[in-house]
């Protein structure tokens, strides 16, 4: 199934405030937290999700987390 729709939660303002999260909604209407993420370590544009798959999504985070761990 199909991501039809993204979003990503607020970024932190200070290091107490929750990580963001992305949450995808899928082609039966059906929402799903996918991850959270620190965002000064990898990026994400809501964009990037819509037609992926939640494997696909999980794939894409992974690549960004070891494309930081290796930089």
């Amino acid at each position: 199934m199909k991501i039809v729709e993204c979003k990503i939660t607020k970024m932190p303002e200070n290091p107490f405030d929750p990580m963001p999260q992305v949450i995808a909604t899928f082609e039966d209407g059906s929402i799903k937290v996918l991850f959270t993420y620190y965002p000064d370590e990898i990026f994400f544009d809501p964009y990037e999700f819509i037609g992926l798959t939640e494997e696909d999504a999980l794939t894409l985070y992974h690549a960004k987390d070891i494309a930081y761990l290796r930089s």
